[in-house]
């Protein structure tokens, strides 16, 4: 059996994975893609914050409430203004009002802020006996130690049934584990 290299997701370098679930090439790229995603939560979550301050039926916004309601950078919105290809009314200095109306013609509807994830649905197995791989089964074809098997199953939360002295696992999960991860 054959394991294919997969390539990493922050530097893109291909890389022999020491397991199924191995996305990064090293600790390095591993702490980048951390950061990189705790900075992005909290870039949403000052968003959501800001956007949560602006009320729903104000009819004109400033230049920074229109960029954060419509994903448009500041400066785009203030260079689009002078341009004169978004109409706009100067109240005073640093009080350019842009109609929110024209803002979702141009830019489509304002977006809308990330909403907690709700709990994944459960999914149904047939946990009968043909419908299964025992361990011992999944351990031969897929040339891994059944420890190994015991650990991915824990690790993913795949149903188990015991039957006897042997255990089972639903042959969809299993297969999807180990054929979408480049195992073949």
């Amino acid at each position: 059996m054959k394991r294919l290299n997969k390539q990493c997701l922050v530097c893109g370098g291909e890389f022999l994975p020491k397991n199924v679930a191995s996305v990064y090439c090293s600790p390095k790229c591993s702490k980048k893609a951390y950061k990189q995603k705790m900075l992005r939560l909290k870039k949403e979550e000052e968003i959501k914050v800001l956007a949560g301050k602006i009320p729903e039926n104000k009819a004109f916004l400033s230049v920074p409430e229109a960029g954060i309601l419509f994903g448009v950078a500041k400066r785009t919105l203030y260079r689009l203004v002078s341009q004169g290809e978004i109409p706009s009314v100067n109240l005073g200095i640093r009080l350019v009002r842009i109609d929110r109306s024209v803002m979702a013609e141009m830019f489509g509807p304002a977006r809308s802020l990330p909403q907690p994830e709700s709990a994944p649905k459960k999914k149904l197995y047939s946990l009968e006996k043909e419908d299964c791989y025992s361990i011992g089964e999944i351990a031969e074809r897929f040339q891994i130690s059944e420890g190994s098997v015991y650990n991915h199953i824990r690790k993913y939360s795949i149903p188990t049934r015991q039957i006897g002295k042997y255990v089972y696992a639903p042959k969809m999960e299993i297969d999807n584990l180990y054929n979408g991860n480049d195992f073949i």
